[in-house]
């Protein structure tokens, strides 16, 4: 009988990314839905805004929270149970949300399919870790960084052309041949990859202390960063932090120092069950291994390139967020802001998609440190000529082209930042170094919203108040758009603070950069 075939690494990488491009699009498919969803299931506005909000803000926590646990798992059962198991989550959240008959049962579709999407993205990291030899993992990577990306891009334009000639509904329903054929994919691709030696036992007590750890902490910044697209720092006046969400990071704070304290504890009992060379079975071990082993942040690179993700999280949704701001402030009917802002946006996502690939092709060339100094330093760049140029009257070409600079030094950071965490974790924790990869980042992201918004804030009520207005009644006409004049220069100028704040986080991330080393030959 002869030899069964085994499957190439790009045949594989070809199958998991399938999963993940599937996934990031039902990550931001749902923002050009989201006025049809909120009228269909009959949410009073604006009273039932803070509701409204939960079906995006339940999304991005699940989607978070279930990274860490779900990495770690598959190095524990394997990649392939996991990576399919999440399919199959997916594939039921999406079964689900269309035939939801109210905004709670709505939501909780939408948890799945985040628990699902959520799950693929770190394990299709941790497969390539797998498949790939150290040396070719930087450009398979960079592929699925570049398919990610796409992800993100197709989904608000897909949502908008389900929503002109469908109904947002096909959305879910279209996810469902998808899914399965993701999963009789996956099934069949991913046959051949190592099982892990030993099934250790889940370490569920840090799992559930980080949980609500994570939990916690993304309510109170979601809370503390709640920017409305459709407005300006003028409608967020009263958006104070409350002292529920001051509690919150309490809980969030209390509960990681926990965390570490649970994860140290556990990491020195397995290291004492271990040692004179003899490794118990892992019935026999008194404790589990922990969730995350400390000493990952002691290995070579690993701690400077999750630090440049975190700080690249924070300059990305500033870019997201305040475009989008500034645009609306600009332009006066939303439809038009709406799609201007879809625009220039997708000259930066367009261009990360593209420089994530060459990104890969690059490390494999130049290793980890130049490729990640040169894409910070186009993040640099972009974020400055956005806050020096960026004016009232700036055509939007030149925005464009600052975009893509922008774009440009995202798309390169990613391989190389990826592939250094990855090739710095031992075979045995490649999936759970894969999530705090995606992880950090998604915090880095959801900081970086809540200090944009504190920050805004504070200046938007200085600078308002040195707005020069004539000495007339204020209902005169011309009093009236000698203040929105003013309220549009001041908020203009407050959102290009941000981008050169921004600019100097990337100077920071490319010092961190030079931390980064060669491989070992």
């Amino acid at each position: 009988m002869p030899a069964r075939r085994t499957l190439s690494p790009r045949l594989i990488l070809l199958v998991v990314a399938f999963g993940v491009f599937v996934a990031a699009d039902d990550l931001t498919v749902v923002s050009t839905m989201l006025r049809q969803i909120i009228f269909d299931l009959e949410i009073p506005l604006p009273e039932g805004l803070d509701r409204a909000a939960w079906i995006v803000n339940a999304y991005l926590i699940a989607y978070v929270v279930v990274m860490p646990f779900i990495g770690r798992l598959s190095d524990i059962l394997g990649r392939r149970a996991v990576y399919v198991g999440s399919l199959v989550l997916f594939l039921v959240g999406s079964i689900w949300v269309p035939l939801a008959p109210d905004l709670n049962s709505f939501i909780v579709g939408r948890v799945l399919t985040a628990l699902g999407g959520g799950a693929m993205v770190p394990v299709a990291m941790a497969v390539i870790g797998d498949v790939y030899p150290r040396d070719k993992r930087a450009s398979a990577l960079g592929a699925l960084g570049a398919i990610d990306t796409a992800g993100w891009v197709w989904g608000p334009l897909y949502g908008a052309v389900l929503i002109r000639f469908l109904t947002w509904q096909w959305q879910f329903y279209l996810n469902i041949p998808l899914s399965l054929i993701g999963i009789v994919a996956a099934w069949w691709a991913l046959r051949d990859l190592p099982e892990p030696k030993t099934r250790e036992r889940i370490d569920w007590l840090g799992t559930a202390v980080l949980t609500i750890s994570l939990i916690s902490l993304n309510i109170a910044l979601l809370n503390s960063g709640d920017v409305q697209a459709a407005g300006g720092f003028a409608q967020l006046q009263n958006n104070e932090p409350t002292t529920n969400t001051t509690l919150l990071y309490i809980i969030a704070a209390i509960t990681f120092a926990l965390f570490l304290a649970i994860e140290a504890y556990l990491g020195k009992r397995n290291q004492a069950q271990t040692e004179g060379g003899v490794t118990p079975s892992p019935r026999h071990l008194v404790t589990p291994p922990p969730l995350i082993d400390l000493t990952l942040f002691r290995r070579r690179n690993f701690s400077p390139a999750i630090l440049i993700n975190f700080l690249v999280g924070g300059i990305l949704i500033i870019a997201m967020v305040n475009v989008p701001l500034l645009i609306n402030v600009l332009e006066f009917d939303v439809e038009t802001a709406a799609l201007t802002s879809g625009y220039l946006l997708s000259g930066m996502t367009g261009a990360m998609a593209v420089m994530a690939w060459a990104g890969g092709q690059l490390t494999e060339r130049w290793s980890y440190r130049p490729v990640t100094a040169v894409g910070l330093f186009f993040c640099a760049v972009g974020m400055g000529l956005m806050g020096w140029l960026w004016l009232v009257d700036t055509p939007y070409l030149n925005m464009a082209a600052h975009l893509v600079i922008l774009g440009t030094g995202f798309g390169l950071v990613i391989a190389p930042i990826g592939t250094a965490v990855i090739n710095a974790a031992p075979e045995d924790q490649r999936g759970i170094a894969s999530s705090l990869v995606i992880v950090l980042r998604l915090m880095g992201m959801s900081v970086g919203l809540s200090g944009l918004t504190a920050w805004g804030l504070y200046r938007f009520e200085i600078l308002r108040k040195l707005i020069d207005l004539p000495d007339l009644p204020l209902s005169d006409p011309t009093y009236q758009r000698a203040l929105a004049d003013g309220l549009t220069n001041v908020t203009v100028e407050v959102l290009t603070e941000t981008f050169l704040i921004s600019a100097g986080v990337a100077v920071l991330a490319l010092l961190v950069a030079f931390w980064l080393k060669r491989e070992r030959d």
